[in-house]
């Protein structure tokens, strides 16, 4: 009788269950191919760091120009701290290009535990938070080099100016991220609400409260006296929530049309589905 000794393959479980070990090894393969993404992609970032510090650099030089002095510009503390920016400038670079790679290993670590709907509707927030990120982030580094300018004009004649280029340059990371974590609030609302925690009706009734919200958070990340560059950051973040709100209804009305009688017959102390 013929013998084989090929290693038999474990059979795949159906419902997507795997050993405590098989879980290691996936988050194990998953974060090597984020952290290799991240790597690679921080390569970009070097090459390019010229370019990207003279946009960061632009406003400073332009206000130097204005006063006619070399009074205004940025400042490195020691000989390494070049060396420094350069290397966080490239692993952030990395970290923006590779967000797509990485935050897809998250959430394919993550979907063998969904349901088959669930997972649809995973996957949907996905692909709609990628690109609202990066126009959140792209529309606050359009807008910083204006910020830059506005803070800069209130150093008074004859004084210098010369902000370090550490702190400089951790203003507009955190600048551009607070704005791309901003365009996320539609994504959350539709989320929140798909999971029946937010009724449409509550969005709309607080919307005093979310433009308030949405001023104050400007407010504090553009301190403009004009008030035009406020406006302009919280305009197309008000535009998101009308536009999370539109959205809201349009699922509850197609929600109520499949199960219209998916709240009778519930009593006062029994809670309402989340589905």
């Amino acid at each position: 009788m013929a013998r084989t000794d090929r290693p038999r393959r474990r059979r795949r479980d159906p419902e997507g269950r795997m050993a405590l070990g098989e879980h290691f090894r996936e988050l194990r393969n998953r974060l090597t191919i984020s952290v290799l993404a991240i790597a690679v992609l921080a390569v970009v970032g070097w090459y390019f760091y010229d370019e990207i510090f003279s946009f960061v650099n632009a406003p400073i030089v332009r206000v130097a120009q204005e006063r006619g002095d070399e009074a205004v510009s940025l400042r490195f503390q020691n000989i390494t701290e070049p060396f420094a920016m350069q290397l966080r400038v490239a692993i952030f670079s990395g970290i923006l290009l590779a967000s797509p790679i990485w935050l897809w290993q998250i959430w394919a670590f993550l979907l063998p535990g969904l349901r088959r709907p669930e997972k649809r509707i995973a996957l949907s927030y996905f692909f709609i938070s990628i690109p609202l990120f990066f126009a959140g982030a792209a529309l606050a580094a359009f807008t910083f080099p204006r910020l830059v300018a506005i803070l800069l004009g209130f150093t008074p004649q004859g004084a210098a100016n010369l902000p370090g280029a550490q702190e400089f340059l951790s203003l507009w990371l955190y600048f551009m991220l607070a704005f791309g974590l901003a365009f996320l609030l539609p994504v959350v609302l539709v989320a929140a609400n798909q999971i029946g925690i937010l009724p449409a009706s509550v969005m709309l009734r607080s919307w005093r409260i979310v433009l308030f919200g949405i001023l104050v958070f400007s407010a504090f990340m553009t301190p403009d006296p004009s008030a035009w560059t406020m406006l302009a950051m919280a305009s197309p973040v008000f535009a998101l929530f009308w536009c999370a709100v539109g959205i809201s209804f349009l699922m509850e009305r197609r929600r109520a049309r499949k199960n219209p009688d998916r709240y009778a017959g519930l009593s006062p102390d029994e809670a309402t589905p989340l589905t």
